[in-house]
């Protein structure tokens, strides 16, 4: 007859977990748990066993929810933020009543705007992917399965950052604008420059799409090469700092004729915001309705084309849209 200890493993051969893989013993061997005489003592849980998921709440559900678009919202700000401050010092300090000497030139505007894109690069990337312009949103929802879905959220976020960014650099150089307009709600386009994009006066109509259009192209086209696993080198220079040195590099060699938007979202929200803080329409009637086809139409058609030509030509990636004609 055998006996029965209280609390004791079964004698036919089982299998325990021990540090997180399968311990097998029969009646002739010591499973875990068991001591010399044959008495079984309870385990306490491993560490190694994976704690259970939190469920979140109903506000944790809607900032999961929302996450992403802010992250896009953060980004957009960010870039406009340090672009159109560098544009505010750079050309405020210049008028004596303002600053004692002159604060910066196009070259710190360039840098500021570069600054701007690689900073909100780094705060947005890891969460909505970066993007933190239109154009790029649709480049990847066109050729790269990014889902249509998000498209307008991303681009509402996108818009409502460059409004936000605005608004708060206009706040900030507040008086001093006012001192280099002449007084209180005087507004020109000579600070509505400082916000939106405006081409240079030589300039025609088809040389500032152009512009825009080229600057677009190298843009995107960096940022495809430098997110592509198969063309990025091993230990390479991070994304940020990529798009860092590329705005900054279309701003000192491409960027003086038009302003270099290169983005819709950072042109249309201090666009928007210039219009509502008492520069009015003229924002919108420069150049009959400049604001459209050069620093809005113009990024979407150049991201499209760099994003054809690298998808055509160089890129080899399985999520490509243009790649399913080249592979079975």
């Amino acid at each position: 007859m055998t006996s029965t200890i209280v609390g004791s493993p079964p004698t036919s051969p089982t299998s325990y977990r021990k540090g997180g893989s399968e311990y097998h013993h029969d009646e002739h061997s010591l499973p875990p748990g068991q001591d010399d005489n044959n008495a079984y003592v309870p385990q306490a849980p491993l560490l190694s066993d994976p704690p259970s998921p939190k469920v979140p709440t109903k506000l944790g559900k809607i900032r999961n929810a929302i996450r992403e678009p802010m992250a896009e919202f953060v980004g957009v700000a960010i870039l406009v933020m340090f672009g159109c401050a560098g544009g505010c010092q750079a050309t405020l300090s210049s008028d004596p009543s303002v600053a004692s000497s002159p604060k910066g030139d196009w070259f710190s505007v360039a840098l500021g705007w570069g600054f701007g894109l690689g900073l909100g690069g780094w705060v947005s990337g890891g969460i909505s992917g970066g993007h933190i312009n239109p154009s790029v949103t649709l480049v990847m929802a066109t050729w790269r399965g990014f889902p249509w879905r998000k498209v307008p959220v991303y681009m509402f976020a996108q818009l409502m950052g460059g409004i936000f960014g605005a608004a708060l650099v206009y706040a900030n150089y507040y008086q001093a604008i006012n001192i280099y307009e002449g007084g209180r709600g005087i507004r020109t386009l000579k600070t509505a420059g400082f916000f939106g994009t405006y081409a240079i006066d030589y300039i025609n109509n088809a040389g500032a799409f152009f512009s825009e259009f080229l600057g677009t192209f190298l843009l995107v086209l960096m940022i495809l090469a430098t997110t592509d696993p198969r063309n990025a080198p091993p230990g390479g220079l991070p994304v940020p700092i990529v798009l860092f040195l590329t705005l900054f590099a279309l701003g000192v060699c491409f960027g003086y004729e038009t302003g270099f938007a290169v983005n819709p979202a950072r042109d249309l929200g201090p666009r928007i915001l210039t219009s509502i803080a008492g520069w009015g329409g003229q924002v919108y009637s420069f150049r009959n309705q400049y604001w459209i086809w050069c620093p809005v139409l113009a990024p979407f058609l150049g991201a499209q084309t760099a994003a054809i030509m690298y998808d055509t030509f160089l890129y080899q990636g399985e999520d490509s849209r243009i790649n399913r004609f080249f592979y079975t």
